[in-house]
């Protein structure tokens, strides 16, 4: 019996190696997908979403004077604001910003991007902390304000009385105390030099500092600030007439440099002499007893026109204002009345 013969297997054909052409197109391919890839990333890490703050809703953060922008890029990832050092040293550079970024206190909300918190540092938006000194106030109480400011550094001596401008004043953490301070006096000699031209001609009184002297006097007598320029009327017209002002409040300043006593004046610190106390001595006191805000100094250099000479308490907060003697007693009576008047009521209510 014969057997058929087998076919023959056809060999299977070898592919053919890629070429380098091909194995270089696919280099390419990968490289391009990885840059792609790797390029999405650091777009996203710069403008998208920076990380949740750690706690709360913002992160403050404090740039050293002086740190460079390793040292930057570095405390901004240790505070977990930025996800990249890398990528935050390479867009400040990139964007030419490397050389004029700030120092300071930031606050950095939560979810901020890198984007957002490079323009802040570049533009210096740190953290502003507020000193308000109020109308009124000595200069030994605007300073101990500075003092209890705990952004702020140094040590400074007090300055003299009266040589301050009251106002708030933004400050911003490592300012010295001193400068603070000299930035308050300066804003007052500003204010000097622009008003003191500007006085009505003929006042009793020769120099800025005098001027200064009797602003705080004004300022320290009403708490109504729509009679600041009546009582600067009476005293400019007790001075050109060779009165005393007797003002309570020197004698209080003369007890206790300014601070409240608490009490009324005694009759031995009334009678008592000092360099403050204006019923015992002639014309101003030799320095101011506070720092008199704006309104007061306006209105000791243009004082209104009158004849009035007296005021005394009215019980509401304000005053009543006489140009006699006599009617200024008047008022003075009425007002004592209302004195025993509270007091009985006081007493029937404990």
């Amino acid at each position: 019996m014969s057997r058929r013969p087998r076919p023959r297997r056809r060999p299977v054909p070898r592919k053919a190696p890629p070429g380098p052409l091909r194995m270089l197109g696919g280099v390419l391919f990968a490289l391009g997908a990885f840059v792609l890839v790797a390029g999405g990333w650091v777009l996203w890490t710069y403008s998208g979403p920076g990380p949740e703050a750690r706690e709360g809703k913002v992160t403050t953060v404090v740039l050293e004077r002086g740190s460079g922008l390793a040292s930057i890029a570095g405390e901004l990832a240790g505070a977990g604001v930025i996800r990249s050092r890398t990528v935050f040293m390479a867009a400040a550079r990139l964007s030419g910003v490397a050389g004029a970024l700030k120092a300071g206190e930031y606050e950095v909300k939560s979810g901020a991007s890198m984007a957002r918190i490079l323009d802040d540092i570049r533009d210096g938006r740190v953290v502003r902390h507020l000193v308000t000194i109020p109308e009124g106030w000595t200069s030994e109480m605007a300073w101990e304000a500075v003092q209890r400011q705990p952004v702020l550094a140094g040590d400074a001596p007090v300055p003299a009385e009266g040589t301050l401008l009251p106002d708030t004043y933004q400050v911003q953490r490592g300012d010295s105390r001193s400068a603070v301070l000299q930035r308050m006096a300066q804003a007052q000699d500003e204010l000097m030099a622009e008003l003191w031209p500007k006085r009505q001609s003929g006042l009793p009184f020769d120099t800025p500092d005098e001027a200064l002297t009797l602003a705080s006097i004004v300022e320290k007598e009403t708490g109504v600030a729509a009679e600041r320029p009546r009582i600067a009327a009476v005293f400019v017209n007790r001075l050109r007439q060779g009165m005393r002002l007797e003002s309570d409040p020197t004698i209080i300043y003369g007890v206790s440099k300014g601070r409240p006593l608490g009490r009324g004046l005694a009759v031995t610190e009334i009678a008592t002499a000092t360099p403050y106390n204006t019923y015992r001595i002639d014309g101003l006191p030799p320095t101011p007893i506070a720092n008199p805000g704006r309104a007061s100094i306006e209105a000791v250099l243009n004082p209104p026109q009158s004849t009035e000479l007296f005021f005394v308490a009215d019980g509401t907060g304000g005053h009543v204002f006489a140009t006699t003697y006599a009617d200024h007693q008047r008022n003075v009576a009425r007002w004592r009345q209302l004195e025993r008047q509270r007091a009985v009521q006081a007493g029937a209510g404990r």
